[in-house]
């Protein structure tokens, strides 16, 4: 997909997922502050055991001739193993508060991915013909209108190009509405993969298609054509022959989009019409 059509149609940002980003960002800096915490307590009460255990050992190192600052060792065991107690309740108590906001961090998470996907999923139904993954019609106006505008701005180029499947309605009624969809979605997969990443192809609707070809004149579209033919599709067990037929001009200066897309419908249906399917198996479908 060309830059141009990945900036024309990008998400706007969501302000609910915005701020659930930032109330989970919050929430993490809390639990690295509690973390913290943890751990300078952890240190501050094994510098203290430390100093208890170097005092028992070598008491004659503690020992001061003050009665006031005297080393009491049963006093300091105790004052000892009660901050110990109290370090291991308050760890407790931590260890529950930060799995609580560890439980609400990973809630918060999975809505925010199931929001994530539920806006992919709408973008993609609002951009995408849901049968052939091809662009629907508001993206080809859409882009049509971009690229006539830098055509008129810049005098690029712009070429566009209609095509409409050939007795496509005797396909239906011959093999059933299942073969006609396949045959809707090899012939855009087809489509798709002859034109240029610049370029845009979609499904205007029912049989018809629509490309848009930026920086492309009049006189390559055969080029590409010649790519889309022939062209058969399996459908159980039989070979179903498709053809097209087909129109292109080229942008006029000044001309409205809705103009452009007149021209090349009626250079399609004169085609159509005149009975001339682009196509090198001409033969019936049945």
């Amino acid at each position: 997909m060309s830059p141009i059509l990945l900036e024309s149609f990008a998400q706007p940002s969501d302000p609910t997922s915005e701020k659930r980003l930032a109330e989970v960002q919050e929430q993490l800096r809390k639990l690295e502050r509690r973390d913290w915490w943890l751990w300078s307590m952890a240190v501050i009460v094994m510098l203290l055991l430390t100093f208890t255990v170097f005092s028992m050992s070598f008491p004659e190192l503690t020992k001061v001739d003050d009665p006031f600052f005297q080393f009491s060792l049963t006093r300091s065991v105790r004052a000892l193993i009660a901050l110990v107690l109290l370090f291991n309740a308050y760890t407790i108590y931590q260890q529950v508060a930060v799995k609580r906001l560890r439980r609400q961090f990973s809630k918060q998470l999975e809505e925010m991915r199931v929001l994530h996907a539920r806006a992919e999923e709408f973008h993609r139904l609002a951009i995408l013909d849901p049968l052939t993954g091809l662009h629907n019609r508001r993206v080809a106006e859409e882009r049509l209108a971009l690229e006539a505008s830098r055509s008129q701005r810049y005098g690029h180029p712009l070429t566009v190009l209609s095509l409409d499947l050939d007795k496509f309605k005797q396909i239906n009624d011959t093999y059933g509405h299942l073969a006609g969809d396949q045959v809707l979605k090899e012939f855009a997969a087809r489509l798709k993969s002859v034109i240029r990443l610049s370029d845009l192809a979609s499904r205007m609707g029912g049989d018809e298609f629509l490309v848009v070809l930026p920086e492309c004149s009049t006189s390559q579209v055969d080029v590409l054509l010649a790519r889309l033919r022939p062209m058969e599709v399996d459908w159980a067990g039989q070979k179903v022959s498709v053809s097209f037929s087909a129109g292109w001009v080229g942008y006029e200066r000044g001309e409205t989009t809705e103009q452009f897309l007149e021209r090349a419908d009626r250079t399609l249906y004169a085609d159509k019409h005149a009975g001339k399917a682009h196509a090198k198996d001409s033969s019936p479908v049945v």
